[in-house]
C-alpha cells in the first residue's frame, strides 16, 4: 500500500527558464556598468582597459560595460584644505579644535636661532585629474612633506618677530608661489590657492620669558614714538621761530640799507648844489635846520630867559600885562 505522505518528484528546471535567467543577469549587469554619473564639483577619468581615454564633464555618461571602461570621479571643484600643526575635528555641523600638539609639523628654526610653533594650513584644488590619479603615488603625503618643507625654509629665513609680525603676509604669499612651482615640477595636478598662517608662538618653555623681552620691544618703540612725537612738535615751532627772526633780521637790514641808500642820494643832489652855489645853498641848510628846530614850541630850550642875547624876532608867548 502506498505512502500517501511522500512529496512526488518534480520534473527537471526548462532549460528556456535558466536561458531566461542568464540573459536578465547579464543586462542587468551590462546596464549596470554602462553608465556613470559625474556630480557637477567633479570631472571624471575614463580608461579602457587600463589606458587613458577621455575626461568627463558633469552629468550622465555611457561607457563600454563589464569592465571594459572604467571611470574614476574626481572633485577638481572643491577647495581642499590641509592643516599643519593642528587639526579640527567635525562635531555634528560644529568645528572643533583639536587640542593635540604635532611637534613634528610646527617646530621650527627661525633666522636668529629662535624656536618657535608655527600654525598653518594651505587651500587647493585640483586642476588636472589625469595627473592627479597617475602621477604621483602617494599624492597627500607629498602635499604634506613640501608645504612643511617651504615654510620651514621660509621661517628659517627670517627673524622670530619678523616671523610672527612685520612678514607674516609676505610669508603667505612667498610660499604660495613655492609650493606651486614644486608641484608643477612634480606632475601632482593641483592649484594651491592660498596659504594660511594660523598660530605663532614660542615653545611652551620659553613662552614667559619670550614674552618679558617681547614687552620691552614694545615700550622701546613706545618711548621711541614719545621721543619722536615731541621732537616734531618742538622743531617745527623752532623752526618757525627761527626763520621769523630771519625775516625780521632781513627786514630791517633792506631798512637800513634803503635809508642809507636815500641819505646818500639827498647828500649828494645837496652837494651837486653846494658846488654850483655854495652860499645860496649853505644859507638855504642852515635856514632849513633852524626852521626844524623852532617848528615845534617845546622842542626849544632857551639858554638865556632874560633874553638878553636874542633878537625878539620870534614871539614866543604873552608877557604879563598884555606885553609880547
Amino acid at each position: 500500500m502506498a505512502d500517501r505522505n511522500v512529496t512526488p518528484i518534480r520534473g527537471p528546471i526548462k532549460l528556456s527558464l535558466v536561458i531566461l535567467a542568464v540573459v536578465v543577469i547579464a543586462v542587468l549587469g551590462v546596464s549596470a556598468t554602462s553608465f556613470f554619473v559625474v556630480d557637477q564639483t567633479e570631472q571624471a577619468v575614463v580608461l579602457t582597459l587600463g589606458k587613458f581615454d577621455r575626461i568627463a564633464e558633469a552629468g550622465l555618461h555611457f561607457k563600454l560595460p563589464l569592465g571594459i571602461q572604467m571611470n574614476y570621479n574626481v572633485k577638481t571643484k572643491v577647495v581642499q584644505t590641509a592643516q599643519f600643526g593642528f587639526r579640527t575635528a567635525q562635531a555634528g555641523v560644529v568645528t572643533q579644535y583639536d587640542s593635540r600638539a604635532y611637534p613634528e609639523e610646527s617646530t621650527m628654526l627661525t633666522g636668529d636661532l629662535n624656536i618657535v610653533d608655527v600654525e598653518w594650513i594651505i587651500q587647493y584644488r585640483i586642476d588636472d585629474p589625469k595627473a592627479w590619479l597617475f602621477n604621483v603615488e602617494d599624492r597627500d603625503k607629498t602635499i604634506r612633506d613640501i608645504s612643511q618643507s617651504v615654510i620651514n625654509l621660509l621661517v628659517g629665513d627670517r627673524t622670530i618677530l619678523d616671523v610672527m609680525g612685520a612678514q607674516r603676509t609676505d610669508i603667505e604669499i612667498a610660499a604660495t608661489q613655492m609650493m606651486n612651482n614644486s608641484f608643477d615640477q612634480y606632475g601632482l595636478g593641483v592649484d594651491v590657492i592660498a596659504v594660511r598662517l594660523q598660530n605663532i608662538v614660542p615653545p611652551a618653555g620659553v613662552q614667559a620669558a619670550f614674552e618679558d623681552v617681547n614687552k620691552a620691544i614694545q615700550d622701546m618703540n613706545r618711548l621711541i614714538n614719545e621721543g619722536k612725537e615731541a621732537y616734531n612738535k618742538e622743531i617745527p615751532k623752532a623752526t618757525g621761530e627761527a626763520d621769523r627772526i630771519v625775516q625780521v633780521a632781513r627786514g630791517y637790514a633792506a631798512e637800513r640799507v634803503n635809508k642809507a641808500n636815500g641819505d646818500v642820494a639827498r647828500f649828494n643832489a645837496v652837494y651837486d648844489e653846494y658846488r654850483k652855489a655854495p652860499d645860496v645853498t649853505r644859507d638855504r641848510l642852515y635856514y632849513e635846520m633852524m626852521e626844524e628846530i623852532f617848528s615845534t614850541q617845546d622842542a626849544v630850550e632857551l639858554i638865556d630867559s632874560e633874553l638878553s642875547n636874542f633878537i625878539p624876532i620870534k614871539n614866543f608867548g604873552t608877557q604879563t600885562g598884555g606885553q609880547k
